[in-house]
Protein backbone atom coordinates (compact mmCIF):
# COMPACT_ATOMS: atom_id res chain seq x y z
CA UNK A 1 0.00 0.00 0.00
CA UNK A 2 2.92 2.07 0.78
CA UNK A 3 4.15 1.66 -2.50
CA UNK A 4 1.09 2.46 -4.48
CA UNK A 5 0.79 5.65 -2.69
CA UNK A 6 4.30 6.52 -3.36
CA UNK A 7 4.25 5.88 -7.19
CA UNK A 8 0.57 7.90 -7.27
CA UNK A 9 2.69 11.43 -5.84
CA UNK A 10 5.24 10.74 -8.82
CA UNK A 11 2.69 10.06 -10.99
CA UNK A 12 2.60 13.13 -13.22
CA UNK A 13 0.15 11.76 -15.99
CA UNK A 14 -2.41 13.85 -14.82
CA UNK A 15 -0.55 17.28 -14.24
CA UNK A 16 0.35 17.11 -18.10
CA UNK A 17 -3.41 16.87 -18.87
CA UNK A 18 -4.43 19.75 -17.09
CA UNK A 19 -1.64 21.89 -18.15
CA UNK A 20 -3.46 20.92 -21.88
CA UNK A 21 -7.03 21.66 -20.98
CA UNK A 22 -6.36 24.96 -19.37
CA UNK A 23 -3.89 25.66 -22.41
CA UNK A 24 -7.28 24.59 -24.55
CA UNK A 25 -9.30 26.90 -22.67
CA UNK A 26 -7.16 29.91 -22.83
CA UNK A 27 -6.98 29.62 -26.80
CA UNK A 28 -10.72 29.00 -26.51
CA UNK A 29 -10.94 32.05 -24.51
CA UNK A 30 -9.10 34.57 -26.62
CA UNK A 31 -10.51 32.92 -30.11
CA UNK A 32 -14.33 34.26 -28.19
CA UNK A 33 -12.61 37.83 -27.98
CA UNK A 34 -10.98 38.43 -30.97
CA UNK A 35 -14.42 37.15 -32.49
CA UNK A 36 -15.99 39.27 -30.50
CA UNK A 37 -13.45 42.61 -31.43
CA UNK A 38 -13.29 41.90 -35.29
CA UNK A 39 -17.56 41.29 -35.60
CA UNK A 40 -18.33 45.05 -34.70
CA UNK A 41 -15.62 46.47 -37.29
CA UNK A 42 -17.15 43.51 -40.19
CA UNK A 43 -20.31 44.36 -40.00
CA UNK A 44 -19.49 48.44 -40.24
CA UNK A 45 -17.06 47.21 -43.80
CA UNK A 46 -19.95 44.99 -45.11
CA UNK A 47 -22.13 47.94 -44.80
CA UNK A 48 -19.97 50.45 -46.22
CA UNK A 49 -18.79 47.80 -49.34
CA UNK A 50 -22.71 47.02 -49.78
CA UNK A 51 -23.36 50.83 -49.87
CA UNK A 52 -20.74 51.30 -52.54
CA UNK A 53 -22.28 48.74 -54.59
CA UNK A 54 -25.28 49.75 -54.25
CA UNK A 55 -24.24 53.39 -55.75
CA UNK A 56 -22.19 52.20 -58.34
CA UNK A 57 -25.42 50.03 -59.64
CA UNK A 58 -27.38 52.53 -59.53
CA UNK A 59 -24.92 55.13 -61.59
CA UNK A 60 -23.95 51.71 -64.29
CA UNK A 61 -28.13 52.12 -64.57
CA UNK A 62 -28.31 55.69 -64.92
CA UNK A 63 -24.93 56.24 -67.65
CA UNK A 64 -25.17 55.49 -71.08
CA UNK A 65 -21.68 53.48 -71.54
CA UNK A 66 -19.68 55.95 -72.80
Amino acid sequence: MINFIKNFRKDEDGAVTVDWVVLTAAVVGLAIAAYGAIQSSTETVLTDTGTAVDGASAWLETDDGT
